[in-house]
């Protein structure tokens, strides 16, 4: 067994065959529906609940601003008349060796929003841009 947890730093992004370097990943997360029912001949006097439909958090994703390269918008902007480019995303947790520790598969994910830096002019952080993606489907696996 690991004397430590893993950090949480070191993770690759691989979003329809390219390979971008990310400063942050968020909503890998799954829930599931909760369904309440009572028959009508119960002798108990309260429901019962069972698992229900499987729900999704959008996944964020955010990485500094580069000259040159619009790839956000570039996926953004394939909407036409109701179609988009729908891309599977592969995010992996990587142990210090580089090799995957935990890895998320992201299925059918698309842009819903993209958000540009937002500016200000006594600040010294870097440019960040976000991309907000909708999908329909997470597992994730252990390696």
């Amino acid at each position: 067994m690991e004397e430590y947890p893993i950090p949480k730093f070191h993770f690759s992004v691989d979003w329809g065959g390219t390979r971008i370097g990310f400063t942050e990943v968020t909503g890998l997360d799954v829930q599931l529906d909760v369904i309440e029912y009572r028959a009508g001949n119960s002798p108990e006097y309260h429901k019962i609940k069972m698992p229900g439909m499987h729900k999704f958090s959008n996944i964020t994703l955010k990485r500094g601003t580069f000259k040159s390269d619009n790839q956000y918008f570039e996926w953004f902007n394939t909407v036409q008349l109701n179609k988009i480019e729908r891309r599977d995303v592969t995010i992996t947790l990587l142990n210090e060796n580089h090799e995957p520790v935990v890895t998320w598969q992201v299925k059918k994910a698309w842009p819903i929003k993209v958000q540009s830096t937002d500016l200000k002019a006594d600040g010294n952080e870097v440019a960040i841009e976000t991309l907000e993606l909708a999908h329909e489907g997470l597992t994730m696996k252990f390696e």
